[in-house]
């Protein structure tokens, strides 16, 4: 399956690490690699994932990893990478367009 990121996901993923970087630049380089890594694996398996609780549609899943949720909607030969975001963050549903 095709994975495509979405600009907010990408936003995300770059303010987590420019925070990490701010103690440990070699530590948020390795959290960016991990993250893409663990990406890259959905398209192989792409149910992988969760459902989303806060969305309950088997469309929407999310990886755990760490302290972070990776955000993923299903499409026919597609998945979409909506967000990571921090697990103790409140998710915005309005930020992903079901």
């Amino acid at each position: 399956m095709k994975l495509i990121w979405s600009p907010l996901a990408i936003e995300r993923v770059s303010e987590i690490a420019e925070y990490i970087a701010w103690d440990k630049p070699a530590a948020a380089e390795k959290w960016v690699n991990k993250i893409f890594r663990l990406v890259e694996i959905l398209s192989k398996f792409p149910e992988r994932g969760c459902i989303v609780p806060e969305i309950k549609n088997n469309n929407f899943r999310e990886i755990i990893w760490g302290n972070y949720r990776i955000i993923y909607k299903l499409e026919k030969s597609t998945i979409l990478i909506l967000m990571v975001r921090h697990g103790r963050q409140v998710l915005p549903v309005e930020e992903i367009n079901e």
